[in-house]
């Protein structure tokens, strides 16, 4: 899970708020407020989805190993902080780690959290963090639909996993138009700070690949049919979730080439701007060298020659120091150097 709740934030938490269970029997889909382990059975005819939400380390162990027995190697990965997405076997149940991605764009911040799975023949357990738009929908749909849990535990699944990956999409964007910002940003003002928002963005975008691009190989092994749990018309199903993983894990290949590409040009234009400042103090410096030298020599305490100018010779300086800093600018605007 991607962190457990703190102490305060559970004790305001009362069960019903941490476990939902939705039981499908006779045609009808109910909400329970616990588990029956009679629906458990092989051949009960119900099918049982159970979801906690935000549970302790406690909670989750009682629930898991307590009710449904399932391994214990299984029960920590589900109750401990993020895990990378998997799916493993344990015989007669699935255990599977999927993520969910959330960013918020005032803050410019960007999370993956994780969403665990145990897919049994007829039941399915699901374990997330709190404020997930996924489960709130599919949530609403099975209070609505019997079908939605009558279908079976597996065709659950893909609704849910469905859902999450549709999800993708808005949040993907809104990486999209950052990094168009970004861009922007870079090629008007060369701001040497923008580097940090840059590495920042590309911290997120590689946050984005290492999830996705696993999530994509284990989503795969689902529409391939490498289990039992997972018949041929749930795999068809996968199949096309599939299918949108792959396109947004080349989006977000594409992310990291062109956040690499900007951050080149950042540096790039930042370059170019004190190369440009060191030009026109270059220019400057070399201006005034003839200037610095005229007056360094008449300004000596030594009689020099004023060849009978007397004090004309000063405006003959003058105009001596104009003239050489006229035809050096335009000698520096004529081999385009100013």
């Amino acid at each position: 899970m991607s962190g457990p709740a703190t102490d305060q934030d559970c004790e305001r938490r009362d069960a019903s708020n941490v476990l939902k269970v939705f039981v499908h029997a006779d045609g009808k889909t109910a909400m329970a407020d616990r588990v029956d382990p009679a629906w458990l059975a092989p051949g009960s005819g119900a099918t049982v989805w159970v979801d906690l939400t935000n549970p302790t380390p406690e909670q989750g162990r009682d629930i898991l190993g307590g009710v449904f027995h399932f391994h214990e190697l299984a029960v920590e990965d589900a109750v401990s902080a993020l895990q990378f997405p998997k799916v493993e076997s344990y015989g007669d149940y699935l255990y599977l780690i999927l993520h969910r991605i959330d960013f918020a764009a005032r803050e410019h911040c960007f999370q993956t959290h994780d969403v665990d799975f145990f897919l049994g023949p007829n039941y399915l357990v699901t374990i997330h963090t709190g404020d997930s738009r996924s489960f709130e929908h599919i949530t609403e749909i099975c209070g609505r639909n019997s079908m939605a849990l009558g279908e079976g535990p597996a065709a659950l699944l893909h609704r849910i996993v469905d859902t999450m990956v549709d999800n993708y999409r808005p949040e993907i964007e809104e990486l999209g138009d950052r990094l168009d910002d970004l861009e922007d940003r870079v090629f008007e003002s060369g701001n040497p700070h923008l580097a940090k928002a840059i590495l920042d963005f590309k911290k997120d975008v590689s946050s984005l690949r290492r999830v996705v691009q696993p999530q994509r190989d284990v989503l795969g092994r689902l529409a391939r049919r490498e289990f039992s749990s997972i018949d041929e018309q749930i795999a068809y199903r996968f199949r096309d979730v599939h299918d949108h993983l792959v396109r947004i894990a080349d989006e977000s290949m594409f992310f990291q080439d062109r956040i690499s590409s900007l951050l080149d040009a950042n540096l790039a234009t930042v370059s170019n701007q004190l190369n440009s400042v060191m030009k026109v103090l270059t220019v400057i410096s070399t201006v005034f060298m003839p200037l610095t030298f005229i007056t360094g020599l008449y300004g000596m305490n030594l009689e020099l020659p004023h060849f009978g100018l007397g004090d004309g010779m000063f405006w003959v300086l003058v105009a001596t120091m104009m003239v050489i800093v006229g035809t050096m600018l335009y000698l520096f605007r004529k081999r385009g150097w100013i």
